[in-house]
């Protein structure tokens, strides 16, 4: 009996599902294999570049698909507050850390690497924690949406850093300014037009012929390679908007466990790349504290700001949201945008992406399992929280000892 207890008290809590355990692997295989080959060369090819649109874009389209369009009808304000004023917010309080913190202007920029919460990581562990089903969805749809909000940023204060620190000229990811950003979004309509016009059409084809298994395997495999393609489109062409958009609209039963390993491999990818990145330099004490920032700005924002567009969570469902900064391959893509703008940019991202990761278990293994204060009074243990006797009340009357021993 005392070793089945000991042995569930070690189980695995459900806050940590395996596949965090096996993302921590990849990356610490990835930190060996990046010993052994230097993957800078790759960045900033053509099949680089399209691999990491790849991730985003899978993490996306989970992300916004597992959305209960129901649960997040009734918090849409908060959601646009969540993906402007929140986001602008906590790219505001991590940069003003650590701009105070190391005196440099250009760690404006590293504020909005880490601001938004990684759509792949909230899909992939989104059955995790304890969090109502409104909760979970305010939060992915908070995760799915802040993506463009945090690249417009980027356009406007890599400018402002770039020359605050001194530099000459106009940052390389600034390229396009605000014509190029309007091109993007244009570009995002159009895809995601395509895409719901073809959807549409082909759910009317589908009403007109007879539900026979071979007509729903045929519609099934049509609507999935519409979203492979999507996919890879948006890949291709970093249109992140549009997949989603697309992910509250383009839905059917079949998707189901297909998109969750999608998810999940992806997830675990993200980890790989990471640790090969992590192998080639890092910059502990800055990523550190940059990590420490994230996670501590989007507890101020949930808790500061949020109640004041979203009625009626639960407590801990307030507590989840405000512990739930997570940062994964979107942190990583962002930085090595930056990077070639702001050397040491991934140097000081990769560690924070792993300190906020660490903080984020941490902090559900601890609302999972409490530590319960114990205190000794006596020969035995009371909880911290016992009851004491009202003062109203009796003591209870001891019977006298009995040879030195007490009756029981």
């Amino acid at each position: 009996m005392a070793t089945s207890e000991r042995a569930r008290a070690w189980m695995l809590p459900v806050s940590v599902p395996g596949i965090v355990i096996g993302g921590v692997g990849l990356l610490g295989l990835g930190l060996l294999a990046g010993l052994a080959v230097d993957p800078s060369a790759l960045v900033g090819t053509s099949g680089y570049l399209f691999g990491a649109g790849l991730l985003l874009a899978v993490g996306l389209y989970g992300s916004t698909y597992s959305i209960d369009l129901e649960a997040v009808r009734s918090d849409v304000p908060g959601v646009v507050a969540a993906v402007t004023l929140g986001v602008v917010l906590k790219a505001a309080l991590i940069a003003g850390v650590m701009v105070l913190s190391f005196g440099r202007p250009e760690y404006l920029v590293l504020g909005i690497a880490v601001a938004q919460i990684d759509p792949l990581s909230v899909a992939a562990l989104s059955r995790s924690g304890r969090m109502s089903p409104r909760a979970r969805s305010l939060l992915t749809a908070w995760a799915s949406f802040d993506d463009p909000m945090t690249v417009l940023l980027t356009l406007y204060v890599a400018s402002y850093a770039y020359t605050k620190a001194g530099y000459d000229g106009t940052p390389a990811v600034a390229g396009g300014g605000a014509r190029g950003y309007a091109t993007g979004l244009v570009l995002n309509a159009a895809l995601l037009a395509g895409v719901l016009l073809l959807w549409w059409a082909g759910r009317r084809v589908a009403a007109k012929v007879s539900p026979s298994p071979r007509a729903r395997r045929a519609g099934a495999a049509s609507a999935g390679l519409l979203v492979v393609a999507m996919l890879v489109i948006a890949a291709g062409n970093m249109l992140m908007l549009a997949v989603a958009v697309a992910g509250l609209v383009v839905r059917t039963a079949a998707f189901g466990k297909a998109l969750d390993r999608a998810v999940g491999g992806a997830f675990l990818a993200a980890f790989l790349a990471l640790g090969l990145f992590l192998a080639q330099g890092v910059s502990l004490l800055t990523g550190f504290v940059l990590g420490v920032a994230a996670f501590g700005a989007q507890a101020v924002v949930a808790l500061g700001v949020m109640p004041l567009f979203v009625r009626g969570l639960e407590r801990r469902d307030w507590i989840a949201l405000g512990l739930s900064q997570q940062n994964g391959i979107t942190a990583v893509l962002i930085a090595l945008t930056l990077e070639r703008d702001f050397p040491g940019t991934v140097a000081t991202v990769g560690p924070a992406v792993v300190t906020v990761n660490l903080l984020y278990g941490t902090s559900h293994v601890l609302l999972a399992h409490p530590p319960s204060l114990r205190r000794r009074r006596g020969h035995r243990e009371l909880d911290a929280d016992d009851e004491r006797p009202s003062p109203c009340e009796k003591p209870p009357v001891q019977e006298p000892l009995a040879n030195g021993r007490s009756p029981a």
